[in-house]
Protein backbone atom coordinates (compact mmCIF):
# COMPACT_ATOMS: atom_id res chain seq x y z
CA UNK A 1 0.00 0.00 0.00
CA UNK A 2 1.44 4.00 -0.69
CA UNK A 3 2.28 5.81 2.09
CA UNK A 4 0.71 9.60 1.59
CA UNK A 5 3.03 11.99 1.36
CA UNK A 6 2.21 15.77 2.43
CA UNK A 7 5.20 17.92 1.47
CA UNK A 8 5.24 22.21 2.08
CA UNK A 9 6.67 23.76 -0.59
CA UNK A 10 7.87 27.91 1.41
CA UNK A 11 9.36 29.02 -2.07
CA UNK A 12 10.93 31.95 -1.73
CA UNK A 13 9.35 33.01 1.67
CA UNK A 14 10.63 33.08 5.47
CA UNK A 15 14.05 34.56 6.78
CA UNK A 16 15.83 32.12 8.96
CA UNK A 17 14.04 33.12 12.01
CA UNK A 18 10.15 32.91 10.81
CA UNK A 19 11.27 29.21 9.30
CA UNK A 20 12.31 27.52 12.61
CA UNK A 21 9.46 29.72 14.30
CA UNK A 22 7.56 27.63 12.08
CA UNK A 23 9.05 24.07 11.75
CA UNK A 24 9.15 24.33 15.55
CA UNK A 25 5.44 25.56 16.11
CA UNK A 26 4.46 22.19 13.29
CA UNK A 27 6.66 19.74 14.68
CA UNK A 28 3.68 18.98 17.92
CA UNK A 29 1.24 19.75 15.35
CA UNK A 30 1.74 16.39 13.41
CA UNK A 31 3.76 14.54 16.01
CA UNK A 32 1.01 11.69 15.42
CA UNK A 33 0.44 12.15 11.60
CA UNK A 34 1.81 8.23 11.32
CA UNK A 35 -0.49 7.64 8.31
CA UNK A 36 1.92 9.63 6.11
CA UNK A 37 4.90 11.15 5.28
CA UNK A 38 5.80 14.73 6.35
CA UNK A 39 8.15 17.03 4.54
CA UNK A 40 8.72 20.75 4.28
CA UNK A 41 10.82 22.80 2.01
CA UNK A 42 12.24 25.87 3.53
CA UNK A 43 14.29 28.36 1.30
CA UNK A 44 18.38 27.40 0.83
CA UNK A 45 19.06 29.52 3.84
CA UNK A 46 17.10 28.10 6.43
CA UNK A 47 17.57 24.29 5.53
CA UNK A 48 20.38 23.81 8.08
CA UNK A 49 19.00 25.21 10.67
CA UNK A 50 15.17 23.68 10.51
CA UNK A 51 16.94 20.21 9.65
CA UNK A 52 18.93 20.37 12.97
CA UNK A 53 16.14 21.72 14.79
CA UNK A 54 14.02 19.11 13.75
CA UNK A 55 16.23 16.21 14.06
CA UNK A 56 14.44 13.32 15.76
CA UNK A 57 11.03 14.30 14.67
CA UNK A 58 8.64 13.05 11.77
CA UNK A 59 8.90 15.92 9.92
CA UNK A 60 11.81 15.46 6.54
CA UNK A 61 13.62 18.56 4.71
CA UNK A 62 13.59 19.08 1.43
CA UNK A 63 15.56 21.32 -1.26
CA UNK A 64 13.57 23.35 -3.27
CA UNK A 65 15.95 22.93 -6.66
CA UNK A 66 18.65 21.61 -6.64
CA UNK A 67 22.23 22.19 -9.96
CA UNK A 68 22.56 19.90 -12.74
CA UNK A 69 26.01 19.42 -11.89
CA UNK A 70 26.76 16.68 -9.37
CA UNK A 71 30.36 17.21 -9.12
CA UNK A 72 31.38 20.14 -7.20
CA UNK A 73 33.29 23.29 -9.66
CA UNK A 74 32.51 26.61 -10.76
CA UNK A 75 28.92 26.90 -10.75
CA UNK A 76 28.17 30.36 -9.21
CA UNK A 77 24.89 30.26 -7.42
CA UNK A 78 24.31 27.05 -7.75
CA UNK A 79 24.01 24.05 -4.80
CA UNK A 80 24.81 20.69 -5.57
CA UNK A 81 22.52 17.77 -4.47
CA UNK A 82 25.10 16.48 -1.99
CA UNK A 83 25.19 20.04 -0.53
CA UNK A 84 20.97 19.60 0.22
CA UNK A 85 22.07 16.16 1.78
CA UNK A 86 25.17 17.64 3.55
CA UNK A 87 22.68 20.05 5.57
CA UNK A 88 19.58 17.40 6.34
CA UNK A 89 17.74 16.97 3.57
CA UNK A 90 16.48 13.52 2.66
CA UNK A 91 14.06 15.13 -0.47
CA UNK A 92 14.48 17.46 -3.48
CA UNK A 93 11.97 19.28 -5.68
CA UNK A 94 12.58 19.25 -9.49
CA UNK A 95 10.94 20.90 -12.52
CA UNK A 96 8.41 22.62 -10.49
CA UNK A 97 6.04 24.87 -12.60
CA UNK A 98 7.62 28.36 -11.57
CA UNK A 99 11.14 27.06 -12.46
CA UNK A 100 10.19 25.61 -15.86
CA UNK A 101 7.91 28.76 -16.85
CA UNK A 102 10.26 31.49 -14.90
CA UNK A 103 13.70 29.96 -15.15
CA UNK A 104 13.18 27.91 -18.53
CA UNK A 105 14.26 25.23 -17.15
CA UNK A 106 13.59 22.15 -19.60
CA UNK A 107 12.99 18.44 -19.54
CA UNK A 108 16.62 17.32 -20.23
CA UNK A 109 17.84 19.68 -17.43
CA UNK A 110 14.93 18.41 -15.29
CA UNK A 111 16.10 15.07 -16.12
CA UNK A 112 20.24 15.93 -14.89
CA UNK A 113 18.70 17.63 -11.54
CA UNK A 114 16.91 14.39 -11.01
CA UNK A 115 19.80 11.75 -11.81
CA UNK A 116 22.15 14.37 -9.18
CA UNK A 117 19.74 14.15 -6.72
CA UNK A 118 19.38 10.42 -6.51
CA UNK A 119 23.11 10.17 -7.40
CA UNK A 120 23.54 12.23 -3.66
CA UNK A 121 21.36 9.90 -2.03
CA UNK A 122 18.22 12.12 -1.92
CA UNK A 123 14.31 11.02 -3.25
CA UNK A 124 13.43 13.33 -6.05
CA UNK A 125 10.00 15.00 -6.23
CA UNK A 126 9.49 15.61 -10.15
CA UNK A 127 6.92 17.83 -10.86
CA UNK A 128 4.72 17.87 -14.05
CA UNK A 129 1.84 19.83 -14.99
CA UNK A 130 -0.24 21.69 -18.33
CA UNK A 131 -0.50 25.17 -18.76
CA UNK A 132 -4.00 26.17 -18.89
CA UNK A 133 -3.57 27.19 -22.47
CA UNK A 134 -2.49 23.62 -23.05
CA UNK A 135 -5.65 22.18 -21.53
CA UNK A 136 -7.74 24.46 -23.43
CA UNK A 137 -5.84 23.23 -26.85
CA UNK A 138 -6.42 19.49 -25.94
CA UNK A 139 -2.85 19.20 -25.18
CA UNK A 140 -2.60 18.29 -21.49
CA UNK A 141 -1.86 14.65 -21.71
CA UNK A 142 0.98 15.51 -24.32
CA UNK A 143 2.45 17.84 -21.93
CA UNK A 144 2.10 15.53 -18.48
CA UNK A 145 3.97 12.44 -20.78
CA UNK A 146 7.11 14.98 -22.48
CA UNK A 147 7.90 16.05 -19.18
CA UNK A 148 7.40 12.78 -17.23
CA UNK A 149 9.52 10.65 -20.07
CA UNK A 150 11.78 13.51 -20.17
CA UNK A 151 12.41 13.93 -16.82
CA UNK A 152 12.81 9.96 -16.03
CA UNK A 153 14.94 9.31 -19.42
CA UNK A 154 17.54 6.71 -18.36
CA UNK A 155 16.82 6.13 -14.74
CA UNK A 156 17.07 2.56 -13.80
CA UNK A 157 14.34 0.52 -11.69
CA UNK A 158 16.83 1.02 -9.17
CA UNK A 159 15.93 4.88 -9.29
CA UNK A 160 12.53 4.67 -9.89
CA UNK A 161 11.97 3.28 -5.93
CA UNK A 162 13.37 6.93 -4.84
CA UNK A 163 11.14 8.69 -7.20
CA UNK A 164 7.54 10.47 -6.45
CA UNK A 165 6.11 12.48 -8.98
CA UNK A 166 3.58 15.48 -8.22
CA UNK A 167 1.04 16.87 -11.03
CA UNK A 168 0.58 20.40 -10.81
CA UNK A 169 -1.35 21.62 -12.76
CA UNK A 170 -0.10 25.33 -13.73
CA UNK A 171 -3.20 27.47 -14.38
CA UNK A 172 -4.38 26.29 -10.30
CA UNK A 173 -0.47 27.36 -8.87
CA UNK A 174 -2.05 30.12 -6.84
CA UNK A 175 -4.63 31.13 -8.48
CA UNK A 176 -7.29 29.95 -6.16
CA UNK A 177 -8.71 27.08 -8.81
CA UNK A 178 -8.51 23.68 -7.80
CA UNK A 179 -8.76 20.82 -9.89
CA UNK A 180 -11.22 19.27 -9.18
CA UNK A 181 -10.96 15.66 -7.82
CA UNK A 182 -12.29 14.11 -10.50
CA UNK A 183 -9.79 16.23 -13.07
CA UNK A 184 -7.15 15.50 -10.40
CA UNK A 185 -7.79 11.60 -10.53
CA UNK A 186 -7.91 11.45 -14.32
CA UNK A 187 -4.37 12.74 -14.86
CA UNK A 188 -3.16 10.72 -12.19
CA UNK A 189 -4.24 7.70 -13.37
CA UNK A 190 -3.37 8.68 -16.94
CA UNK A 191 0.58 9.02 -15.24
CA UNK A 192 0.69 6.12 -13.66
CA UNK A 193 -0.40 4.45 -17.03
CA UNK A 194 2.82 5.94 -18.70
CA UNK A 195 4.61 4.92 -15.62
CA UNK A 196 3.96 1.23 -16.38
CA UNK A 197 4.15 1.75 -20.11
CA UNK A 198 7.74 3.00 -19.81
CA UNK A 199 8.96 1.23 -17.05
CA UNK A 200 6.95 -2.18 -15.59
CA UNK A 201 3.16 -2.39 -13.80
CA UNK A 202 4.88 -3.45 -10.28
CA UNK A 203 7.22 0.23 -10.44
CA UNK A 204 4.04 1.84 -11.63
CA UNK A 205 1.74 0.11 -8.82
CA UNK A 206 3.93 1.62 -5.98
CA UNK A 207 4.60 5.25 -7.61
CA UNK A 208 3.48 7.93 -5.27
CA UNK A 209 1.55 11.04 -7.35
CA UNK A 210 1.09 14.10 -5.53
CA UNK A 211 -1.32 16.45 -6.51
CA UNK A 212 0.17 20.51 -6.08
CA UNK A 213 -2.29 23.21 -7.07
CA UNK A 214 -4.06 25.40 -4.38
CA UNK A 215 -4.57 22.34 -1.85
CA UNK A 216 -6.10 23.99 1.39
CA UNK A 217 -7.81 22.66 4.42
CA UNK A 218 -11.16 22.97 2.81
CA UNK A 219 -10.24 20.33 -0.31
CA UNK A 220 -7.62 18.09 1.18
CA UNK A 221 -10.35 15.95 1.55
CA UNK A 222 -11.95 15.22 -1.58
CA UNK A 223 -8.74 15.06 -3.78
CA UNK A 224 -7.27 12.37 -1.00
CA UNK A 225 -10.56 10.62 -1.76
CA UNK A 226 -9.21 9.82 -5.04
CA UNK A 227 -8.00 6.12 -5.89
CA UNK A 228 -4.61 7.84 -7.66
CA UNK A 229 -3.71 10.35 -5.56
CA UNK A 230 -0.76 9.89 -2.97
CA UNK A 231 -0.88 12.89 -1.14
CA UNK A 232 -0.20 16.61 -1.76
CA UNK A 233 2.58 19.26 -3.05
CA UNK A 234 0.73 22.15 -0.77
CA UNK A 235 2.28 25.92 -1.34
CA UNK A 236 0.99 28.89 0.38
CA UNK A 237 -1.18 27.10 2.74
CA UNK A 238 1.70 25.31 4.16
CA UNK A 239 3.62 28.79 5.29
CA UNK A 240 1.26 28.62 8.21
CA UNK A 241 1.78 25.92 10.54
CA UNK A 242 -1.95 25.53 11.63
CA UNK A 243 -3.17 25.36 8.49
CA UNK A 244 -0.30 22.59 7.06
CA UNK A 245 -1.07 20.64 10.00
CA UNK A 246 -4.95 20.48 8.92
CA UNK A 247 -3.88 19.10 5.95
CA UNK A 248 -1.58 16.79 7.36
CA UNK A 249 -4.73 15.81 8.98
CA UNK A 250 -6.93 15.35 6.31
CA UNK A 251 -10.00 13.27 7.02
CA UNK A 252 -9.07 9.74 6.14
Amino acid sequence: MRKPIIAGNWKMYKLVAESVATALALRPLVANANHCEVIIAPPFTALKTVADRLEGSNIKVAGQNCATEAKHGAHTGEIAADMLRDVGCTHVIVGHSERRHLYAETDSMVNRKARAGLEAGLSVILCVGETLAQRERGQAEAVVRGQLEGGLRGLTSNDLDRIIVAYEPVWAIGTGHTATPEQAQEMHAFIRRVFADRHAADAAAALRILYGGSVKPDNITGLMLQEDLDGALVGGASLDAQSFAQIVHYNR
